[in-house]
């Protein structure tokens, strides 16, 4: 007789002892030949099955409706079974795709990975959260070690891999371009030429560029649709919109993008961020812009980086750490 066999006549015996004793341990060794099928990938209706052939053998006169009754369990699990054979193969597809999209993710942080500057001159703040796996976000920071320090922020409108795709492809493109002073608005240019070859119709790319000269301190920069930065005046206290017209990139290969220049006095700051900032929601209410500008207003006597990290937790918490967007958050603040 094979162990499956025995097993299954060690089940009427169990059935058969629970129903005079009542006896608990009959109820541990049911549970220990539940394991075992599992094991040895027995279907729930084979269980039922048994069940049933044990009933019959246990009592040959059990009324027909209960026959009947058990027939009807029998067919049912067979249907669940089934069922349940499908969801199981979907399951290790999807825990596949999860490993898959797992490995990428690390592969995507290593690719988009900067270095965030040590300057005299400057001190830079600098934090990227995605909200999923994949981030849909990018920034990225160029410095040429004469004084000029570039700044990118971009956002793809989508998620998840093709969003990340696109990220990929925009900071490969970015150090394609040759190591000296680029204007905000030629870097822009050549970029969209890159999207609008490059990315389906149906994505798009916004991205705020910009330069500090901390020869000078000017700021020069320009901006393909961007979410709005704000510019800090440290001697009158109060916050101005960076609101800068140019089109998403990506439309037409012809764009050309306007391009500005801010003096930067000692102690100002500038604030660049995606809309995963500025949409921030608590419930169902978006966060004024107001709250924003107070909550950085609150940390502005710590170090940008003291500044970033103090107001991601904040907006974290508001959000019950569920982010619902791609989160990035760049302060420059002037030192000297």
């Amino acid at each position: 007789m094979s162990t499956l066999k025995l097993d299954l006549e060690n089940y009427k015996e169990l059935l058969q002892e629970y129903i005079k004793t009542k006896d608990e341990q009959a109820l541990y060794q049911a549970e220990q030949f539940s394991k075992y099928s599992m094991q040895q990938n027995i279907s729930p209706e084979e269980i039922i099955n048994v069940h049933i052939q044990s009933l019959q053998e246990i009592y040959p006169d059990m009324p027909e409706y209960i026959q009947s009754s058990m027939s009807f369990l029998l067919e049912t699990m067979i249907s669940y079974g089934l069922a349940y054979q499908e969801y199981q193969a979907l399951r290790e597809k999807q825990l596949e795709l999860k490993s898959e999209i797992s490995v990428a993710a690390n592969m995507q942080k290593t690719l988009l990975s900067t270095v965030k500057p040590d300057l005299a001159e400057v001190d830079v703040g600098a934090l990227s959260v995605p909200a999923k796996q994949m981030n849909g976000d990018y920034h990225h920071f160029v410095h040429d070690g004469k004084g000029s320090l570039g700044i990118a922020v971009a956002d793809v409108i989508g998620k998840g891999v093709p969003a990340a795709l696109c990220m990929s492809m925009i900071k490969y493109s970015m150090d394609s371009f040759p190591e000296r002073r680029t204007d905000p608005s030629v870097i822009l240019e050549s970029l969209n030429r890159v999207v609008e070859r490059n990315v389906d119709s149906s994505m798009f790319i916004t991205m705020f560029y910009g330069l500090y000269n901390s020869n000078d301190h000017t700021f020069t920069y320009s901006s393909a649709g961007h979410e709005p930065g704000f510019y800090y005046h440290k001697d009158r206290d109060e916050f101005e919109e960076i609101d800068v017209p140019g089109l998403v990139l990506g439309v037409s290969p012809e764009i050309t993008y306007t391009q500005f220049e801010k003096k930067v006095e000692k102690g100002d700051m500038i604030i660049l961020l995606t809309d995963g900032v500025t949409e921030c929601r608590q419930g169902d209410r978006f966060i004024e812009q107001e709250e924003i500008l107070h909550v950085i207003k609150q940390y502005s006597h710590l170090p940008a980086q003291g500044i970033v990290d103090h107001v991601y937790k904040h907006f974290e918490r508001l959000q019950d750490f569920h982010l619902r967007d791609d989160f990035t958050l760049i302060i420059l603040r002037r030192n000297v």
